[in-house]
């Protein structure tokens, strides 16, 4: 009788899911196994920027809480777990900060090699960019426009019997929706870069609503800022430079775009 079962290990066993097809191109498994790695990466970094952040947490909320105690605010805490709660949020932000590379340096990598060399230097340049824009406007709101805020509310209780206790929860609450505005505010000329890039912003219409992004401007800078005529022109003169220089680098982008158009197609 002939022996029909095959022996294993003499005959190789075909893998359940290539990674690779024949031609290089990677598999959608492949794919998502690369995703899953890197996201895991990008958790087990989040978490450990935590824990370090955590450790920090006290002498971070004393660095914030020293600029109120410049102008005489007294802080306070209204509940037991309201200054573990403070320390918490600190550490979540600051960890969110730290892993702000990592996450960047995997989005890039796992989505560069679907790009062509030219949109893999345009995507690099954007998250570079990106966060030196937002660490720019945090800078600003943290030496400029906070100390002008904190100096006109403790303004309003002068000559009256009432002493400043403030929740250290609702000071952090404030210092960091403060530090998230000027940040995304600063993030106007990366964003007009980008919706210039994907045909959804034209240079023109920014120019044509210049008046009205004027008007606009100083509006937002009166919600955001105190009553005070300083402190609004402090905020709006550096967005309305911040929307001057959108409009100038959009013109840039579709100028740029144009000539790409005219010229002949070559291989990347």
């Amino acid at each position: 009788m002939t022996r029909t079962r095959t022996i294993r290990g003499i005959i190789p066993e075909m893998p359940r899911h290539k990674q690779t097809s024949q031609n290089g191109e990677m598999s959608l498994a492949g794919h998502l196994k690369e995703l899953r790695n890197r996201i895991i990466l990008c958790v087990l970094f989040f978490v450990a920027a935590f824990v370090a952040c955590l450790a920090y947490a006290q002498q971070l909320v004393t660095l914030l809480t020293r600029i109120g105690e410049r102008y005489q605010y007294q802080f306070v805490y209204l509940s037991p777990e309201e200054l573990l709660l403070v320390y918490f949020s600190i550490a979540l932000i600051g960890a969110a900060v730290v892993s702000t590379p990592m996450i960047g340096y995997h989005l890039y990598a796992f989505c560069s090699p679907g790009l062509k060399r030219r949109e893999r230097m345009f995507f690099l340049l954007a998250m570079v960019f990106g966060a030196l824009c937002f660490c720019l406007g945090v800078l600003f709101a943290y030496w400029i426009s906070i100390p002008f805020m904190l100096q006109f509310f403790i303004s309003l209780g002068e000559g009256m019997e009432i002493a400043a206790a403030i929740s250290v929860q609702s000071y952090i609450s404030f210092l960091l929706t403060v530090f998230v505005i000027f940040g995304v505010v600063f993030e106007l000329p990366v964003i007009s870069v980008l919706l210039t890039q994907l045909g959804i912003l034209k240079p023109e219409w920014l120019a044509e609503s210049r008046k009205v992004m004027i008007v606009v401007i100083f509006f937002v800078a009166a919600v955001i800022t105190p009553p005070d005529v300083i402190s609004q022109i402090m905020v709006a003169v550096p967005m309305l430079v911040l929307y001057e220089l959108s409009v100038l680098l959009s013109r840039m982008c579709a100028a740029f775009k144009a000539k790409r158009r005219k010229e002949p197609v070559q291989s990347e």
